[in-house]
């Protein structure tokens, strides 16, 4: 390769001095008379670019040997280096595949031992099994009793002692909690009842109007009756015109009209103009006055409770509840008792206070809806408060306070609280004969359909159920138990004011005779 190298710059040099001498020769041709020197010059300079391309042929083949020494000194180390770094590996490996072939030899032993083992285990395993056959049969013969049926027996015990357990925690925990939370709600209900006097509001289905004479009677009947055909058709009232002396009964279920009824009545006694216009003029003036009274009833309730803010159109509903009754008792007046109980029980729970009376105030504004609406007063009042945006703790107060829903927050127990103690109180409401009967022979059905259940016997107007159980079907330590069943069962299939006393009694009578 350096001899190349060397001969392609000779060659380079060499053709330069050609070219040097051929530019010489053709300037000697054309100027002839300076041969002589040039030729002289000329030998001259070829002489010296001999010299000169010799020495710079020496001095490259020189440096060309001095390069390939030098990487050949690099290979050299290089390739002693790759050695010296593949014996190092060579043994490494060499001392891995020595370790590995050991490992394998004690994996080996190991796997011998341990078949060893297993094929010991197996023999034990085929022994005791025998013995275990020997000993069941053996045990079969002292005791009696097949497998399936000492497995059976054993399984019942097991089930009695832990339902035994599990009655015994139970009457436990209720006594401890019962204990605390009698004491602490008793307080509360009291102080709360004790801080909220309301009047006992109770009313019927009829308005009764009287007349200063009787002679006042036929004026409102009118020729043929059209007088009390137009006052009907107009408010949708019945008007009773019996013997009674200057007296006339207005008869209908929605109060509402009852009160336009009597207004529109007495402005018509008074005034004396009693025929079909006069009439529709003042039942109109009557029903805008009823109206104004229903805005201001709903403004004194908010006023009275300290709720504000709310849409006036709730406002008008709290206004209609003046004339809607349940059960006979008011429910604008049951509704402000509810909002107050809730205030105090609230205060004593450190709860927000300004939103149980709230929710106390709202919790029955669905009654407000019920005659023009269908469904129950519950969904409605729930639809109503998230039309006018209400929040979610006053929606879920309305939707769980008759348990339509579990409650999940402490307001919602509160109205729940303040709900039962305002409709349970003595002469806050009232229910007709029929509708008590049926809640008496639900209550005692309900607690006759339990296995083991005797005789069932609705005592204190239904709150207390007294049962009396078969003593040979149901123990002592089933009791809590049947109770509770019972309990849950009411609070789910029964709708009633206050609370039911489920009393479960267990009586064993030993009957002989002296001969």
């Amino acid at each position: 390769m350096v001899e190349y190298v060397i001969g392609g710059a000779i060659g380079a040099v060499v053709g330069a001095l050609v070219g040097i001498v051929i530019g010489y020769i053709i300037r000697k041709s054309s100027a002839e008379k300076r041969i002589g020197s040039a030729e002289a010059q000329a030998r001259k300079l070829l002489e010296d670019a001999m010299r000169n391309a010799e020495s710079k042929r020496k001095e490259m083949i020189l440096e060309a040997k001095e390069q390939i020494l030098a990487d050949k000194n690099d290979f050299d180390n290089e390739v002693k280096e790759r050695r010296g770094e593949l014996s190092r590996q060579e043994a490494r490996l060499n001392t891995k595949e020595e370790n590995l072939d050991r490992k394998a030899e004690a994996i080996e032993k190991k796997d011998e031992i341990l078949a060893k083992k297993i094929k010991e285990n197996e023999e034990l395993g085929e022994k005791v099994k025998a013995i275990r056959e020997e000993q069941l049969k053996l045990l079969e013969k002292i005791s009696g009793y097949s497998i399936e049926e000492a497995r059976a027996l054993l399984i019942k015990n097991l089930e009695d002692e832990v339902k035994h357990e599990q009655a015994q925690k139970l009457m436990e925990l209720e006594a401890e909690f019962k204990e605390e939370a009698d004491k602490k709600a008793k307080n509360i209900i009291s102080l709360a009842i004790a801080r909220c006097a309301s009047d006992h509001v109770s009313e019927a289905t009829i308005s009764v109007v009287p007349l200063p004479n009787d002679d006042m009677k036929g004026r409102i009947i009118g020729r043929e009756g059209r007088n009390v055909r137009a006052i009907e058709s107009l408010i949708g009232v019945e008007l009773i015109i019996d013997d009674t002396p200057e007296v006339i009964t207005i008869s209908g279920f929605d109060p509402v009209r009852r009160e336009i009824a009597r207004i529109a009545l007495e402005k018509l006694i008074s005034d004396g103009r009693i025929h079909p216009t006069r009439i529709e003029e003042t039942v109109e003036k009557a029903r805008k006055e009823v109206e104004a009274s229903i805005k201001q009833a709903g403004e004194k309730a908010t006023f009275e409770i300290g709720v504000h803010g709310l849409n006036i159109e709730l406002v008008k509903l709290l206004g209609r509840l003046k004339f809607r009754t349940s059960y006979g008792q008011n429910v604008l007046t049951h509704s402000l008792e509810v909002a107050e109980l809730s205030g105090v029980i609230a205060g004593e729970l450190g709860a927000d206070v300004t939103l149980a009376k709230r929710a106390g105030l709202l919790h029955d504004i669905g009654k407000a809806l019920t005659a023009e609406i269908e469904g129950s007063h519950v969904q409605i009042g729930v639809d109503v408060a998230k039309k006018y945006k209400e929040s979610k703790e006053i929606i879920h107060a309305i939707e769980a306070h008759h348990g339509d829903v579990e409650a999940h927050s402490i307001i919602a127990v509160i109205v729940q609280a303040a709900d039962a103690i305002s409709a349970a109180r003595p002469g806050a409401r009232r229910e007709n004969l029929e509708n008590y009967i049926k809640r008496l022979e639900k209550l005692e059905e309900i607690a006759k359909s339990f296995e083991g259940v005797e005789k069932t016997f609705a005592i204190q107007a239904g709150r207390e159920i007294r049962i009396m159980v078969k003593p040979e079907q149901i123990n002592d330590d089933r009791m809590a138990l049947v109770a509770r069943d019972i309990v849950k069962k009411i609070e789910s299939e029964m709708e009633y004011p206050g609370q039911i006393k489920v009393n479960l009694i267990r009586e064993s009578r030993v009957v002989d005779y002296a001969k």
